[in-house]
């Protein structure tokens, strides 16, 4: 059998964590700025977790299943 491929687009966006939960970042922090709140830029700097629903399709798109 081949080997699966990691979606190279998946692989710049997220990460696992120790315990295997996948790590993303926040959108809207990449450009046109200046019209958000300090308040607003400073909320999405932290980073989430994907979404239960939707961590084995991430993890899929990773080659990790």
């Amino acid at each position: 059998m081949p080997k699966v491929k990691t979606k190279s687009g998946a692989k710049k966006r997220f990460s696992l964590t120790g315990t295997g939960k996948v790590k993303r970042k926040h959108a809207y922090k990449s450009h046109i700025l200046t019209k958000k709140t300090t308040k607003q830029k400073r909320g999405l700097t932290h980073i989430g977790l994907v979404h239960e629903a939707d961590e084995n399709r991430v993890k899929h798109m990773l080659g990790l299943q």
